[in-house]
């Protein structure tokens, strides 16, 4: 199970086995899938694709297959090269391209790699377009182009700089604000492409950034998934230097973290929290967010005199459901921040802006910041996957059992208690079913997620 097809993209593991693993062969034909769906869209001459990756070991051999695949299929590649997620999704309508792919595996670990692929728009395609794509890649029925019309493909590398440049120019960004501050930020970039941008980025707000894992080799110094229990090396960097803060971003930067000066976790809910409630408060407004994500951002949201929606979990159907209801600020509890007033995906660097921005006219330490809201606390745990397991049974048994409760069921089974909840469901990007719960301590939500997962294991014989 470590080739996964999903509304995230293709994502499997480097080398083994065709279509049991993400190898070279499975490369060219989702990419030469993707290729053929994208110029079945639109009836043209010449086509465009963007393409990026993060700097994980495999990225440039599976950028040279993907590039070269869609080149064969004679389109042209616009090549960004080391890259982010939302740069990326920023180049795509800045060069009036028909789509873009990035070559990342987001928080997995580096044997894993992935092709998320995204419309015109620089957003992520829907399910609807993603079978279509499956179905393509399916059939083999792919058409490439004679030897007069092979694409070409033109190097681009100003696209972060230019993404910076869009996020300075945002109304929001309060750049002489955070000049004054003379912020001191310790920034993890786990050695891949956010160890590029992020300190560029705090460069051109005047913020001196001191750099922990900034190289990007593709060697991960830790798990790259922004959580606590990875952070240690941030934690005593940001004592150490006697920085205002840390930040720590996953490897293809839309995932954003922040660490206090004591080196204790803001909490990665937290991050769409604060950045919301500076947004809100500029500009009121509705919010979405996933129904994995913490309560505190319609707490927030409700404070401000906006409304609050929750969407099933994954990007597209958050920006689906931000559009649905007008929602000015949005995205995951896994500190994804969707700024629509930028673009409608998840973003580290405008998140970064924002967040600056929010402490710079605020004056206050960042502990202080997060004591001034709601406190609410997370377990997120996981239960790998084996064969031939009926996830779907389970979480059925799971909905039954607790009938007499609020439920959700729009994304696996979601059981909201007076003061707590919990949320099971079939990861989209790994073989695990996911376990979240939200409870007024660390303690409550820690017991639940061990209930609900003794839950499954009895119902499953696990």
């Amino acid at each position: 199970m470590t080739l996964i097809k999903s509304i995230s993209g293709i994502r499997g593991t480097i080398g083994g086995k065709v279509e049991d693993n993400l190898t070279p062969i499975d490369a060219v034909k989702f990419a030469a899938a993707y290729g053929t769906w994208l110029k079945e869209q639109r009836n043209k001459e010449n086509y465009r694709v963007v393409v990026g990756r993060d700097a994980r070991i495999s990225g440039e051999m599976i950028q040279n297959l993907v590039m070269n695949t869609l080149v064969g299929l004679g389109i042209n590649v616009i090549d960004l090269g080391l890259s982010t997620t939302p740069t990326v999704e920023i180049a795509v309508p800045l060069e009036h391209a028909d789509g873009g792919i990035i070559l990342t595996a987001s928080h997995n670990p580096k044997q894993w790699n992935a092709l998320k692929l995204l419309n015109n728009k620089g957003e992520f395609l829907n399910g609807v377009e993603g079978k279509k794509i499956l179905e393509i890649a399916e059939s083999s029925d792919m058409t490439f182009a004679e030897v007069d019309d092979l694409g070409k493909i033109t190097k681009n590398e100003a696209y972060i700089d230019i993404h910076i440049d869009e996020i300075l120019d945002l109304p929001l960004v309060n750049k002489s604000a955070i000049e004054d501050a003379n912020f001191k930020v310790v920034v993890d970039g786990v050695n891949s492409t956010g160890g590029i941008a992020i300190p560029l980025l705090l460069e051109r707000l005047g913020v001196e950034a001191v750099k922990l894992y900034c190289d990007p080799t593709g060697h991960f110094p830790h798990n790259p998934e922004p959580l606590k229990e990875h952070l240690g090396d941030l934690a005593n960097a940001v004592v150490k230097n006697h920085a205002d803060f840390g930040i720590v971003v996953d490897p293809d930067v839309d995932r954003l973290a922040f660490m206090d000066e004591k080196g204790e976790m803001f909490g990665e809910e937290y991050t769409l929290v604060a950045c919301a409630d500076y947004v809100l408060s500029k500009t009121p407004g509705n919010t979405v967010s996933n129904m994995s994500s913490t309560r505190a951002l319609s707490d927030v949201t409700k404070k401000h005199g906006g409304s609050y929606e929750a969407s099933a979990v994954g990007e597209v159907n958050v920006v689906e459901l931000m559009k649905k209801n007008n929602a000015i600020i949005g995205g995951e509890g896994n500190g994804g921040i969707i700024y629509p007033a930028s673009h409608y995906g998840r973003d580290a660097l405008v998140g970064v802006a924002l967040f600056l921005s929010l402490l710079a006219e605020k004056k206050m330490a960042v502990s202080e910041l997060r004591a001034s809201y709601p406190n609410y606390f997370m377990s997120k745990k996981k239960i790998q996957l084996t064969p031939g397991l009926d996830v779907d049974g389970i979480l059925k048994t799971m909905e039954f059992n607790y009938s007499h409760e609020k439920l959700t069921t729009i994304d696996g089974v979601k059981i909201d208690f007076a003061n707590s909840w919990v949320h099971l469901r079939k990861s989209n990007t790994e073989p695990i079913i996911r376990i979240y719960t939200e409870a007024p301590s660390q303690n409550e939500a820690d017991t639940l997620a061990d209930r609900f997962i003794a839950e499954i294991k009895a119902i499953a014989n696990i």
